[in-house]
């Protein structure tokens, strides 16, 4: 074989090797995307199996880069990876999803870098839903998702959209509009889970020391959360106390 005809069959060879590449992208490869993504589940075979079904990068574009299995493994391995996507159960080991939630919003908050959260669970409990979205999560796929759905999920976590399942929307859009009860309430996220407490105690009559004696705490400690409940929600006396519990359904 002549110099010439070998550098011809060579350059043959790359041309059909590039467009043999660009031929597999454009017909169903991950078209150039590429994202990095945290499994966080309990059951060790259920990440095996999402693994097996979004994790083949080449053709999915999705970069598989740790897993855990309860909160505490789930902080340490989303600290230490710094992926773009965690696929987050609800219920771990540990304190659940909305946990992990809370000892991430640093990551969260990141604007340069930020970790997005999609929860992936088998419940579609309203409160559920509502917990992890008011943790930070940006969607909420249920287990049943085919395997394309849910790339096609991550990929718009990524980019910054909301996902949810069809028949979560409706009732989360709704959970978020209403007037009656809202899923996020400032004045009440003022409040320490112990004035929380108290507040409904308050709310449903109890005396200072039936309320000392229900929380095992000393009456002037009782006092004192009052104090502190009656100045955040800005109210003057504990009957406007317990007609602001009772609006919101806490009693």
């Amino acid at each position: 074989m002549s110099d010439a005809t070998e550098a011809n069959g060579t350059a043959e060879t790359a041309e059909t090797a590039e467009a043999a590449a660009i031929g597999g992208l454009a017909g169903g490869g991950a078209g150039g995307r590429h994202v990095r993504v945290v499994l966080v589940d309990d059951h060790r075979m259920f990440r095996t199996g999402v693994q097996a079904e979004i994790g083949q990068t080449a053709t999915t574009g999705v970069e598989v880069v740790g897993e855990a299995a309860d909160v505490d493994q789930a902080v340490t391995v989303i600290t230490a990876t710094r992926p773009e996507v965690v696929l987050l159960d609800v219920h771990l080991p540990g304190g659940g999803g909305v946990e992990v939630l809370r000892r991430c919003a640093a990551l969260m908050a990141d604007a340069e870098q930020p970790v997005r959260f999609l929860a992936l669970s088998v419940s579609d409990a309203a409160e559920d839903v509502i917990g992890v979205i008011r943790g930070g999560a940006r969607g909420y796929v249920t287990k049943t998702i085919t395997g394309t759905d849910l790339v096609d999920s991550i990929f718009r976590v990524q980019e910054g959209d909301a996902v949810f399942s069809p028949r979560l929307a409706g009732f989360v859009l709704d959970a978020f509009a209403s007037t009656d009860a809202p899923p996020v309430d400032e004045d009440l996220d003022r409040l320490t889970q112990r004035e929380r407490e108290v507040l409904r105690l308050i709310a449903r009559g109890y005396a200072y020391k039936e309320i000392a004696k229900q929380l095992f705490i000393s009456v002037k400690t009782v006092e004192s959360h009052v104090s502190a409940v009656l100045r955040k929600l800005q109210l003057s006396n504990r009957h406007e106390l317990t007609r602001w519990a009772t609006a919101r359904r806490l009693v």
